[in-house]
């Protein structure tokens, strides 16, 4: 996944119905002789609305908790779209514009507090490592960078084949990939990591090897390939939003045809476009352990 020099702009055209980050702010700095300790934090995705709907499906969203002993205040630490995930995993085809649209940032979000029911009803809400002040922040100066350079969301993970170790031609970049940077980040500066399984939610989809196709300059451009650019629009046409439930199951057939049947998929990556020959079982959601870190052996102690 790329990193970009900067955060550009937002488009006033992109709108979430949720507030980002409502009750957001910095990151504070707080004593090097603090003690910290170190939360792993997990939900069903729209908690808040579904309740474990979409935990039955293991579909998740990761978070990661801090608490102050010097303090004892709370802290939430998370990664999120902006404007919700159906903008950040298909794009708006707007009106007069040739090129798909898209509104697919992503950022960190830390606020005071940790809401214990929200985690602890339908998730996880468990002591992972205690760390020092000094590496809280340290992890902090590493959290800005990370979120300068690291924005756009990136829904899917693209492998050849449900084996374990099939070659993964696309990695996702979402919620769970940055709480798994940040335990990585107090590994390397020292944190020693309790025996807790530790599961994620990734949706694969399942391709040949993919097919580049070029950026929205030379695809959409005034000498683009007016083909290519006819065949993207059309891909991404039924996954718009719906307005009624006729349109939703038309629409829903043009995609079974599209991904199953045709076997096709475009996939847009770093700013750039990709044909994905799709390939049984085509899109799966899976749950699977990612262990917690082991201390780097160059990293300095609690």
């Amino acid at each position: 996944h790329r990193r970009f020099d900067y955060r550009p702009k937002i488009d006033p055209y992109c709108q979430a119905r949720y507030t980002f980050c409502p009750t957001g702010s910095a990151i504070p700095v707080v004593k090097e002789e603090d003690v910290i300790e170190v939360y792993r934090l997990q939900a069903p995705v729209w908690e808040f609305k579904y309740g474990d709907l979409l935990g039955h499906l293991k579909i998740m969203h990761d978070a990661v908790g801090f608490k102050s002993s010097l303090t004892g205040k709370n802290y939430t630490m998370e990664w999120y779209e902006l404007f919700q995930l159906g903008n950040c995993t298909f794009p708006h085809l707007r009106p007069g514009m040739d090129a798909p649209f898209w509104c697919n940032q992503g950022a960190a979000c830390f606020y005071e507090g940790i809401d214990d029911a929200h985690w602890k009803e339908n998730g996880t809400l468990v002591l992972v490592t205690t760390i020092s002040g000094t590496m809280f922040n340290e992890m902090a100066k590493w959290v800005k960078y990370d979120n300068e350079t690291g924005i756009y969301y990136e829904t899917w993970t693209v492998q050849a084949s449900p084996d374990k170790q099939s070659t993964v031609w696309f990695d996702s970049y979402e919620c769970s990939k940055f709480i798994l940077r940040t335990y990585q980040k107090l590994a390397d500066l020292g944190a020693v990591f309790r025996k807790v399984q530790t599961n994620y939610t990734s949706i694969i989809l399942f391709s040949g090897e993919p097919i580049y196709l070029g950026n929205e300059t030379s695809i959409f451009g005034p000498v683009g390939n007016k083909t290519m650019a006819a065949a993207i629009r059309d891909f991404y046409y039924p996954f718009k939003p719906y307005r009624t439930v006729g349109e939703f199951f038309v629409d829903l057939l043009k995609i079974i045809d599209h991904v199953i049947l045709k076997r096709q998929f475009y996939l847009f990556y770093n700013m750039e476009y990709w044909f994905l020959p799709m390939k049984f079982p085509y899109i799966k959601i899976v749950y699977e352990e990612v262990p917690l870190p082991v201390r780097s052996k160059t990293s300095f102690g609690v």
